[in-house]
């Protein structure tokens, strides 16, 4: 891979970190009822994890020499989560928002729901491996303990307070914007041989 070919992927990355942070924030203002819900709402919400793809692998591609089996690891665990994340927030979004509560609460007792905790245990795990395999690649350590602290709330919110999965939103939209600036920064570093 030659340097600006690298250079452009890190990039790539980091604005695709700084939009899925911007959506969160879209989307936890909308739980919060600052922001109405609505058709465009509903709509840019599963990309908040389309996007994170595009980061989770520009972190990825940042440690290009420094990559252990705990990395690797929790990378290919992460994209796998985010990917099942990006299903949970259509669903929730595009089809629990248009159903009667009886009608959810019928489809949450089924196999969606055991899919749907399935994928959230799986976010909260594969966070922290990632985060940890980052952790021991040098990566920033403040963003990586913010990022792997938030998906506990955020991967358990039918357990905990609305007000503790929006602040937990918040944080995990804080440690991405830190993480792209880091990624974004690494790509404005000269190459070394």
């Amino acid at each position: 891979m030659t340097a600006p070919l690298a250079r452009l992927e890190l990039r790539l990355a980091a604005l695709a970190g700084w939009l899925s942070a911007a959506i969160i924030l879209v989307n936890t203002a909308k739980r919060a009822e600052i922001l109405p819900t609505t058709a465009v709402t509903q709509l840019l919400a599963p990309l908040a994890q389309i996007f994170a793809i595009g980061f989770i692998i520009g972190l990825y591609i940042a440690c290009r020499g420094t990559r252990s089996g705990l990395l690797t690891v929790g990378f290919i665990a992460s994209l796998a989560s985010i990917a099942a994340l990006v299903g949970v927030e259509f669903v929730i979004n595009l089809v629990f928002a248009y159903l009667e509560p009886a009608q959810v609460d019928a489809l949450r007792a089924g196999p969606l729901g055991t899919a749907l905790t399935v994928a959230s245990i799986l976010f909260i795990l594969a966070a922290v491996a990632y985060a940890a395999g980052l952790w021991r690649s040098g990566a920033p350590r403040l963003p990586l303990g913010l990022y792997a602290a938030a998906t506990f709330p955020i991967g358990l919110r039918a357990f905990v307070p609305e007000i503790a999965l929006q602040l937990a939103l918040v944080v995990l939209a804080a440690a991405v914007v830190w993480l792209s600036a880091t990624l974004w920064q690494r790509a404005t570093e000269p190459a070394t041989a």
